[in-house]
């Protein structure tokens, strides 16, 4: 009966060991799962973090580009208009060109008839080419000009946005 106590008092003991190192494993398993889930929701954070940065990258470059082909549009726009407006002004000196010496060929016909002789036919056959070419050099090279005006008046908004697009290339990409 002696041994009885302590055995009792050795059950009692293991126990209170067995408590005490079950509270002890349940307090470390327990800092442990905190420390994980502590973990866990910081690597969430901060991948949620990377993840909106990037899609805002994504999205400020998909804005970027769009500006950009609304930009190339636009030039495109612009120089088609200019070049029709100074296509129909070309046109437009061409034909009043066409006009005048329509008329002036017509005073031609009318002095011709009233030519007395071969000699003054001539002559005034003459005149009447040598003014015709002169007028026409002369006015061949106007429009030439304005030709060449026109050419780079649409051209410049295109050469521009040309001009933008290579120095956009030399850039490096922001994502």
């Amino acid at each position: 009966m002696a041994t009885e106590p302590k055995v009792a008092r050795l059950a009692s003991d293991t126990t209170q060991n067995a408590t005490a190192a079950a509270n002890e494993t349940m307090q470390q398993g327990k800092a442990a799962l905190e420390t994980g889930a502590t973990q866990t929701r910081r690597m969430m954070e901060e991948s949620m973090t990377q993840a909106t940065k990037l899609a805002e990258g994504i999205f400020k470059s998909a804005q970027e580009a769009m500006d950009f082909g609304r930009g190339n549009v636009e030039a495109l726009t612009q120089a088609t208009q200019t070049y029709v407006a100074g296509t129909q002004d070309l046109s437009r000196q061409t034909l009043a060109l066409l006009q005048s010496l329509s008329d002036q060929a017509m005073e031609n016909a009318r002095a011709f008839a009233t030519v007395r002789s071969v000699k003054d036919a001539a002559e005034l056959q003459a005149n009447f080419a040598r003014q015709t070419m002169e007028r026409m050099m002369g006015e061949t090279a106007k429009l030439q000009e304005a030709g060449f005006r026109l050419a780079e008046q649409a051209s410049a908004p295109l050469a521009q946005r040309m001009t933008l697009v290579m120095e956009r290339a030399s850039k490096p990409l922001n994502v």
